[in-house]
């Protein structure tokens, strides 16, 4: 044996140990949320009904659908939640933003909502109009989403989600006040966040301890979004405030013009990322589908999930 190879078995026999995941017989199948955002055409139209197709019979614990900047999609939000309602088993849970609206206007949409059926609501501040250098409050609106959920609770008893940011919102002076925020949402009525999406676990553990030292008790769901289009991902995240970390873009290299293999890769990069936090006894994960089911699929039966019925 020469000497190159003496080093490496040496190496190979001395490094530190690691221990493997739970195996996946010991761990139950976790509590699944999807998101969806509404469509702008007929194809799109087919494409959202196909992924809702495909994921209704993982029976997730309910499926959110986005609303745009400013209100934008409110009429196509409002029309997709209203068919989930009546053509499948899922439960909704509507998104609705303090943006472009009076307190009367949001009011009458969550009464809307409510008449319909649906019980959940994902309350948001929401972004600034296209065109606007930032986010001011409407004069007759509600300010912040602690206000938002405040209000929806005095229109009826929905359950509600808020956004949590386990790398600080964007617009946030400092970590610490970002957090303020959070506890102000819950301390409203919400009775859980769902996280910006992240891929950077420990990112999102650590905000757990810092939520437990804030006096949070709610689920902080993590928010995971399995990556296609990498350099999509990136330019996204650098808006979003998402970090993405250097070995992200080793994975994707070269892999612009091959497709087949992005998915490969996507699908490896997001079951290891879930895995981890399941091995750290999280046991609840909401997928960012961006309507395309079968990666999304894929990470859910990695992770214990099978149809029902």
């Amino acid at each position: 044996m020469d000497q190159a190879s003496n080093n490496t078995l040496q190496r190979w026999l001395t490094g530190p140990r690691i221990g493997a995941l739970p195996a996946m017989a010991e761990l139950p199948a976790p509590q699944l949320s999807f998101e969806f955002f509404p469509p702008k055409t007929e194809a799109l139209e087919s494409q959202l009904w196909s992924c809702i197709r495909r994921l209704e019979p993982l029976a997730p614990r309910f499926v959110s659908v986005t609303y745009g900047a400013g209100g934008t999609t409110q009429a196509r939000t409002h029309a997709t939640v209203a068919r989930i309602v009546s053509e499948t088993t899922l439960t909704p849970a509507a998104h609705l933003t303090c943006v472009g609206a009076t307190r009367a206007e949001v009011n009458a949409v969550a009464e809307g909502y409510w008449a319909a059926g649906v019980r959940h609501i994902v309350a948001l501040r929401g972004d600034a109009p296209a065109g606007e250098a930032g986010y001011q409050p409407h004069p007759g609106g509600y300010a912040y989403a602690a206000d938002l959920v405040e209000g929806l609770k005095r229109v009826a008893p929905f359950e509600i989600s808020v956004a949590a940011y386990p790398e600080g919102h964007p617009t946030a002076v400092s970590a610490e006040l970002d957090l303020d925020n959070l506890k102000r949402k819950i301390d409203a009525g919400a009775t859980r966040a769902i996280t910006q999406y992240f891929f950077d676990s420990t990112l999102y553990l650590r905000f757990l301890d810092r939520c437990a030292k804030a006096g949070i008790t709610v689920p902080i769901v993590p928010g995971i979004m399995p990556v296609t289009n990498y350099s999509q991902a990136a330019r996204f995240s650098a808006m979003c405030g998402a970090s993405v970390p250097g070995w992200m873009g080793k994975l994707y290299e070269g892999l612009d013009e091959d497709p087949e293999t992005r998915r490969m890769v996507s699908t490896v990069v997001a079951a290891e990322q879930v895995r981890l936090l399941q091995a750290n006894g999280v046991d609840e994960f909401h997928f960012y589908t961006l309507n395309r089911p079968d990666l999304v699929y894929a990470i859910a039966h990695i992770l214990g999930a099978r149809p029902k019925g």
